[in-house]
């Protein structure tokens, strides 16, 4: 029952968060909010809607394990699943991409990251700092976006996701009416019964947010990268995945810590931070380098080194 109750509060987060983007998307657009400002800021943020309320509600709860092992798990999962198993299917041709600038970014993210957790539990005082640097971080995408969109049209919106300017402000309404009590229900419902299973089994809230939650809340991730994979549009999986990695440390936790304390198990600092980190290194070759694709070969190295990792937690 517990299972069923997890599975049905993740469900409601995810749709839930889905229904929040495209309203709060519809209704900033009617506004007269640009586009390109839509997108670096709302659309992130609503995506990541689930996992914030996971977090806090974890707090909460007094399980702040439940919300570190979430980001951590995401961000491993991100790269070693959500990656591996598109590169798996259909390979990904990393080598037309250019992101090696917010490659280095999520690189530099993460060891501050890091960083701050040596100096955990991490508290408001972290908090400000992550939110702090994801403000300068969206402050040059926005600059950056500026100079190459300068001037963004009508157009644009069809770059926005969930964004359709024939919404009738009723439906914009409905949608996020159900972002709004969905998000809340979903998240209470899939900690309670997260807690519950981890309690049964005679493991760790932190365990079942590396495992459990952690690949749940890639599922949306893991969709997108799958069909872009098949588009060939290889830029907006790994964009998707660096940009959320990112978000996940700045935000999540910068928000969550805002709540209350967020202690650091010592299992964190002596294995899974730097497993998120080894995994974001893997990536290095596929982003510097012009001739090299994430080829089948890879995928499935990256999905078996994913595997073994849960085995590890699990154990």
């Amino acid at each position: 029952m517990d299972f069923l109750l997890a599975g049905l509060g993740l469900v409601i987060l995810l749709l839930a968060g889905d229904a929040l983007v495209r309203g709060a998307v519809n209704v900033s657009l009617r506004l007269g909010v640009p586009a390109l400002i839509v997108s670096l800021t709302i659309v992130a943020f609503g995506t990541s809607a689930p996992e914030l309320l996971i977090a806090i509600k974890a707090i909460d709860d007094n399980a702040p394990g439940l919300a570190l092992g979430n980001v951590v798990g995401s961000n491993t999962a991100n790269i070693l699943l959500v990656l591996g198993v598109p590169a798996l299917i259909a390979g990904l041709k990393t080598s037309q991409c250019k992101t090696t600038k917010s490659y280095m970014t999520m690189i530099g993210v993460s060891l501050l990251f890091i960083a701050l957790c040596f100096f955990g539990p991490i508290t408001w005082v972290h908090g400000l700092i992550l939110l702090a640097v994801l403000a300068v971080i969206l402050g040059d995408q926005f600059r950056e976006a500026l100079a190459h969109r300068n001037g963004a049209a009508a157009e644009d919106l069809e770059d926005v996701e969930g964004a359709d300017p024939e919404m009738p402000w009723s439906k914009i309404g409905v949608f996020l009416a159900l972002g709004l009590v969905g998000l809340p229900l979903g998240a209470d419902i899939l900690v309670d019964s997260s807690v519950s299973i981890a309690r049964t089994f005679g493991v760790t809230e932190t365990v079942i947010g590396l495992t459990l939650i952690a690949i749940g809340t890639s599922l949306p991730e893991l969709a997108t990268t799958v069909m872009a994979a098949f588009r060939n549009q290889t830029d907006v999986a790994l964009g998707n995945v660096i940009g959320s990695n990112m978000f996940n440390l700045l935000a999540i936790i910068g928000i969550a810590s805002l709540v209350g304390p967020i202690p650091v198990d010592t299992t964190f600092l002596t294995f899974d931070l730097w497993v998120m980190l080894g995994a974001s290194l893997l990536l290095a070759p596929f982003v510097f380098s012009k001739s090299r694709d994430m080829t089948k070969r890879w995928g499935i190295a990256l999905v078996a080194g994913y595997i073994t990792y849960l085995w590890v937690v699990i154990a």
